[in-house]
């Protein structure tokens, strides 16, 4: 452990301790998603934020966890060439809550930066791989049709660059719409859908996150090469509400939430319409994701009960790698993005959800096995940890085989 550095956690930084906390200690709209702040916020959206739950129902799913000191001790080569411990890894990496099981089984449950097994935690654009779930059971029920005009569910679109997109151009993020994805640009679109949700202070009026869907003006032909745009995920869900009726949060909570025995309600922060942030605003405890990715990995099935349609997790796995490019193929040479899933290699289907600041569910069928790991990295992208998290993933598989 010579020379081992751990990030401090939000209680040694001194985040919200105190009756009051010290103003300059506080997280405020510009800041709360930065370092330091983000190590406490990430773990209390609901501290900061609007928000509408998603009910867990009565019956619970066990997922058993452990702490095993010899797991944590041991060690691997990260990309990089260094020789490092799965928890100096972890805590390095400003892991807030990993979980890894195998065969069925858990192999290691960890938490750091005071997170308990009770604490919802954001999970930022793994929210977008749920909503791509939701919208695949509701394509199995007969509610959506993959090559559907999405005026057929939302006429509204006609005005703007979805006007003649399809359904399938959303979930594969091929739809030819301009929106400029640079996190922390102040003219960028990702700003402005920051301040639609309520993520950021408003410099004039606030519009919502469907006023902002309607200013989008298509560039190019839909069904190009993929392009990773956030706001598709907040489309998606407009035409998922439409089509069934109901609210993307009750939908969510009937269709998977309920089904995979989540243990705890989950939450989505919303905008002043009350309209959920659907690409990142999703918060859950990191036993319920385990459940979640667990149910995906086990083909879409919890016990007897088909919760995914099969057809639809096979095209998740796969998808169309032709359509995918730098710099995206830095991370998945053979990858891709099929239903608001990362394919990390189209040829083995073993994929992820992610999100920015470090979140992810990795599902490898091949060798039965989940990891969630929850965090609070210093910056959106560290372009180092998430291969470091794999090969971390991949030592911990083998140790555990």
């Amino acid at each position: 452990m010579t020379g081992f550095i751990r990030p401090r956690d939000y209680r040694e930084l001194g985040i919200m301790c105190g009756f009051p906390p010290p103003p300059e200690k506080c997280p405020t709209l510009n800041n709360w998603d930065l370092p330091p702040f983000n190590r406490w916020s990430f773990q209390n959206m609901r501290s900061l934020f609007p928000t509408v739950d998603v009910r867990r129902g009565t019956g619970v799913v066990p997922v058993s966890g452990k702490n095993d000191p010899a797991v944590l001790d041991l060690r691997f080569a990260t990309p990089e060439g260094k020789d490092k411990s799965v928890r100096q890894s972890l805590l390095q990496t400003y892991t807030d809550g990993f979980l890894i099981r195998i065969g069925g089984d858990t192999l290691l449950e960890f938490y750091g930066n005071a997170m308990t097994p009770y604490t919802p935690h954001l999970a930022q654009s793994v929210s977008k791989s749920l909503i791509g779930t939701l919208a695949g059971i509701l394509v199995g029920e007969g509610l959506l049709a993959l090559d559907a005009p999405l005026v057929r569910y939302v006429p509204e679109l006609a005005g703007c660059g979805y006007g003649t997109a399809r359904l399938a151009d959303l979930l594969d993020m091929r739809s030819g719409v301009r929106f400029s994805e640079d996190y922390g640009h102040p003219a960028s679109d990702m700003t402005r859908l920051d301040v639609a949700s309520g993520w950021r202070p408003a410099t004039g009026e606030r519009c919502t996150i469907r006023d902002l869907i309607l200013t989008l003006p298509q560039e190019r032909p839909h069904g190009g090469a993929f392009s990773y745009r956030s706001i598709e995920t907040d489309v998606l869900a407009w035409v998922i509400e439409r089509a069934a009726d109901r609210s993307l949060a009750d939908l969510l909570s009937e269709r998977i939430w309920r089904r995979i025995g989540a243990e705890n309600d989950a939450f989505f922060t919303v905008d002043s319409a009350g309209t959920v942030l659907a690409d990142g605003g999703f918060c859950a405890t990191l036993r319920d994701f385990a459940r979640f990715g667990e149910m995906m990995l086990n083909n879409g099935r919890v016990g007897d009960d088909q919760v995914v349609p099969p057809d639809w997790i096979t095209a998740i796995r796969h998808g169309d790698p032709h359509a995918f490019g730098a710099p995206y193929t830095d991370l998945s040479p053979d990858g891709c993005y099929s239903r608001q899933w990362w394919v990390h290699d189209a040829r083995r289907g073993d994929y992820m959800a992610r999100g920015v600041f470090g979140q992810l569910i990795y599902i490898d069928p091949a060798r039965g096995l989940l990891a969630v790991k929850l965090s609070s990295w210093p910056d959106y992208l560290m372009p180092g940890f998430v291969p470091e998290t794999l090969a971390l993933i991949n030592a911990l598989a083998a140790a555990g085989a």
